[in-house]
């Protein structure tokens, strides 16, 4: 399984910005998927984990109202939408799946294959 994560980039405060991961070895009609992010210094932080076949979900109370995903089985992607991005959003973003699903949670040891990760820097 490979993934490949890209859209990251610079925004200002209070803009949008859509990450997206694509795999290969994997479909994201089974198991969950998972978007992580680790800013300077801190570890890493659970953003958004899913299960695919039932749409259980947890979202971090940073994230609830302004970040969602979706996926696009046609391409084989999943996305992050991000709306009402803020300075403390900087970190590198990372997206990860699990070929089963996982617990209501988000949290790096249930998840087997990452990305390589992409920057995302929110600034004026």
């Amino acid at each position: 399984v490979q993934l490949q994560a890209f859209g990251g980039g610079l925004v200002q405060p209070g803009g949008s910005l859509r990450l997206s991961c694509a795999a290969s070895g994997f479909t994201f009609d089974y198991g969950a998927i998972g978007w992580f992010r680790q800013a300077p210094g801190k570890e890493h932080e659970g953003l958004l984990c899913i299960n695919n076949n039932d749409g259980e979900s947890y979202y971090a109370d940073s994230v609830q109202g302004r970040f969602t995903t979706f996926r696009n089985l046609a391409e084989n992607t999943v996305s992050l939408q991000m709306n009402s991005l803020k300075p403390e959003d900087t970190a590198i973003y990372y997206c990860a799946t699990e070929g089963v699903n996982v617990k209501p949670r988000c949290v790096v040891a249930d998840f087997t294959h990452w990305g390589q990760g992409t920057q995302v820097t929110v600034s004026s």
